[in-house]
């Protein structure tokens, strides 16, 4: 089937369709637009962007930047309007894409005010009914101002949070706010790309001795020695969400066996850039420290993750093992981390973070040769928040007004 016949078919359809449907213009709008959705089986070249007013963007397939979902909505298309108050700093430029005044905010949605308190939200907001919170990690003591705000506020009904971890919300008035059937949701997926990059990087960084490679270059020596290859290796993925599957994508390029833990394997059972899928628990941790050359840590900082990376997970592992931490530092037990390197039962560590941030200066790690240190901005591109706030404005904004299914909802009491 040629391009061309694909969109006369995909057109015709779609006018059969609203044909039958008559005027029930808000199933023909969701008919519509999932006919044209990423997920389509219709070829891509078929799409014809001058056809529709529907634009779509998987963001690991996009290489031209379009906008990711809906751009234009007809007023028969709104099922509710978003009334959105945003929890941030004002000079926070990530925000920009929801709080600018120049920003092209989805039909049937307003912003109504900014701030980082209760205070800056006059009373009278209560008379909007506002519907929406975008959370912003700049708002400081964001945990203490949330549920103050949603206590103003009855009547929100979704929280957006603009990151991918929410340990800075972390409280134990948030599961109370979410069990009351509030949404919430984060911008999971928007930081991946970047650090499953550093991951490769890390694990070249020590096949290839890239610190011997430096020192001779400093001192002038030209000595070859025997390097490895990662394909044939084995990674294993502690924590097997979003960056734990972009990290897989990559290393199953390099040729690279991937396991993971994860606490749903059932959801990897079909994966096909992973091998296998273990649960939690220490002894399904012990597995994959024992037979994984490279360990990856994606898991985020909650309750049950806490320490969970300590000195048994340690003694477990591979003889020449590398072990890379880019989730969250406390959930490592850094000094079984420092007595592993220094018996030499961990090759080396590449870590992005650290249970105190900043680094202390006086902290043994900074002098260790074979330890690799980021000041945790190995996702700190130069535009990902401002494309977090994207996510939110031009994602699941659109699929709260149309009564769509929203993405990436968080579990607040698991954390994630």
């Amino acid at each position: 089937m040629t391009a061309t016949t694909a969109v006369a078919m995909s057109t015709s359809t779609a006018r059969a369709l609203q044909r039958l449907l008559g005027r029930d213009t808000s199933l023909q709008l969701s008919l519509t637009r999932r006919f044209y959705s990423p997920t389509s089986s219709l070829p891509k070249k078929a799409w014809d962007p001058h056809a529709s007013e529907y634009k779509y963007w998987n963001r690991e397939e996009s290489k031209h930047g379009e906008a990711s979902y809906v751009l234009a909505m007809s007023p028969e298309s709104v099922q509710k309007e978003a009334r959105i108050l945003c929890l941030a700093a004002e000079d926070d430029d990530a925000n920009s894409p929801l709080t600018n005044p120049s920003s092209k905010l989805p039909f049937g949605s307003r912003l109504l005010k900014i701030g980082t308190q209760p205070t800056d939200f006059p009373d009278s907001l209560a008379s909007e009914r506002p519907n929406v919170l975008f959370v912003s990690p700049s708002c400081p003591h964001a945990r203490l101002q949330l549920p103050l705000i949603m206590h103003k506020f009855p009547t929100i009904e979704w929280i957006h949070v603009r990151s991918a971890g929410i340990d800075f919300l972390e409280s134990d008035e948030l599961p109370k706010i979410t069990n009351k059937g509030i949404i919430m949701t984060n911008a999971k997926g928007q930081f991946s790309s970047s650090l499953a990059e550093y991951v490769m990087l890390a694990c070249s960084y020590f096949a290839k001795n890239i610190p011997r490679l430096l020192q001779q270059k400093k001192a002038k020596v030209w000595n070859d020695f025997d390097i490895e290859e990662l394909r044939g290796k084995t990674m294993g993925i502690v924590g097997y969400g979003d960056i734990g599957r972009a990290t897989a994508k990559l290393a199953s390029n390099y040729g690279m066996k991937v396991v993971a833990l994860r606490r749903n394997p059932s959801k990897s059972e079909l994966d096909p850039v992973c091998d296998e899928v273990f649960g939690t628990g220490k002894q399904n941790l012990q597995k994959l420290m024992s037979i994984s050359d490279y360990v990856v840590c994606s898991a985020p900082s909650t309750v049950e993750t806490r320490g969970m990376v300590n000195a048994d997970a340690f003694k477990a592992s591979k003889p020449n093992q590398v072990f890379i931490n880019l989730g969250r530092g406390p959930v490592i037990d850094e000094d079984a981390l420092v007595a592993s390197l220094k018996s030499g039962a961990l090759k080396g560590a590449a870590l992005d973070v650290f249970a105190t941030e900043p680094l202390p200066t006086d902290h043994e790690l900074w002098d260790m040769d074979n330890v690799l240190i980021s000041p945790h901005n190995m996702d700190k591109t130069a535009t990902f928040m401002h494309e977090a706030t994207e996510f939110f404005v031009n994602e699941n904004l659109p699929r709260f007004i149309l009564g769509d299914t929203l993405l990436n909802p968080v579990d607040a009491t698991l954390g994630y």
